[in-house]
């Protein structure tokens, strides 16, 4: 007869039946303590043995002791039995309304501070629910939503079409200001700069993190040359190296506008509001927990305020 597959004989009990073994010591006093014959378990180690084909405990006295096989299986037998009953633990709490897991999508302008406080705020509630951001840009941000990949927007872009099934409610706005490093070209501009005088130099631009189609540019002027960044931040850096112009959030530009490591020409383009929103998808059945503390704690206008336009 062929040995049984690994996963076969590496069940719970089995496990439980090894860590038995160490803890009282010999194949004996595990037998007692179990109500079986040393026999019975002898040959139930064996069996384990058998279908991995290693040796787990050494044989060459009578105490029980593991060999270095026998303590990596130990170890990740322990580790699989506390896996088990979390989720043991988390199925229990799952069926009181919680969802598995909830996905925040969130547009680089959201304030990472105050984000970091509702998650924080989230999980100290110690909920079963497994919570994961997705880092987004510009149209991308309500794709992530439209697809499925996440249950939450924030920071859609206000003029976004919004599909049949989402729903969707203002966030807040944000003022951009140009911005660039004191030792570039237009850091001394004495006259309002026309856009063809911003068009002769290197615009810094976010990418917008959207899978389908080109997505959307923001403030760009044809013929402009452009170094293209993932993310708000790294933005920010290139212009405070002066490798490129561009308008950045006020919120996000001003510590460094006030340290003089930024200035701000002035320009004859309107000055530019961003507004935006945040989505959810409607539920036909009942609404889970993390859904209905998420949307309540974004009920609060505080709370909206702060995520777009907290100041730092």
């Amino acid at each position: 007869m062929p040995d049984p597959h690994p996963r076969n004989v590496l069940t719970p009990e089995a496990l439980a039946m090894l860590q038995r073994i160490v803890d009282c010591g010999s194949f004996a006093a595990a037998a007692r303590s179990m109500g079986m014959v040393p026999s019975a378990l002898t040959y139930r180690v064996r069996q384990i043995e058998d279908s991995l084909d290693v040796l787990l405990f050494d044989r060459s006295s009578r105490q029980a002791r593991p060999t270095e096989a026998g303590h990596e299986l130990l170890r990740e037998g322990r580790r699989l039995l506390a896996e088990l009953d979390a989720v043991a633990n988390r199925v229990k709490r799952v069926a009181t309304g919680w969802e598995p897991s909830f996905t925040l999508a969130v547009d680089g302008i959201i304030d990472r501070k105050t984000l970091f406080e509702l998650c924080e705020a989230f999980l100290a509630q110690a909920p079963p629910t497994r919570l994961r951001l997705r880092d987004e840009v510009l149209s991308g941000t309500l794709e992530a939503l439209s697809s499925g990949q996440a249950d939450l927007a924030l920071g859609v872009v206000a003029e976004s079409v919004i599909a049949a099934g989402l729903e969707s409610l203002p966030l807040g706005s944000q003022r951009f200001i140009f911005a660039v490093a004191p030792q570039h070209p237009l850091a001394h501009a004495t006259v309002p700069l026309d856009d063809e005088a911003i068009a002769r130099h290197r615009a810094v631009a976010v990418a917008d993190s959207v899978q389908r189609g080109s997505g959307l540019t923001i403030g760009l002027l044809a013929g402009q040359d452009v170094f293209t960044v993932p993310n708000l931040r790294d933005k920010l850096e290139a212009q405070l190296r002066g490798v490129g112009v561009g308008f950045l959030p006020e919120r996000l530009a001003r510590p460094y506008i006030d340290s003089g490591q930024l200035v701000t020409p002035p320009v004859i383009r309107q000055e530019r509001i961003f507004n935006v929103s945040y989505a959810w998808r409607k539920s036909s059945t009942l609404q889970g927990k993390a859904m209905a503390w998420w949307l309540a704690r974004l009920a609060d206008p505080v709370t909206r305020r702060a995520l777009v336009d907290r100041p730092d």
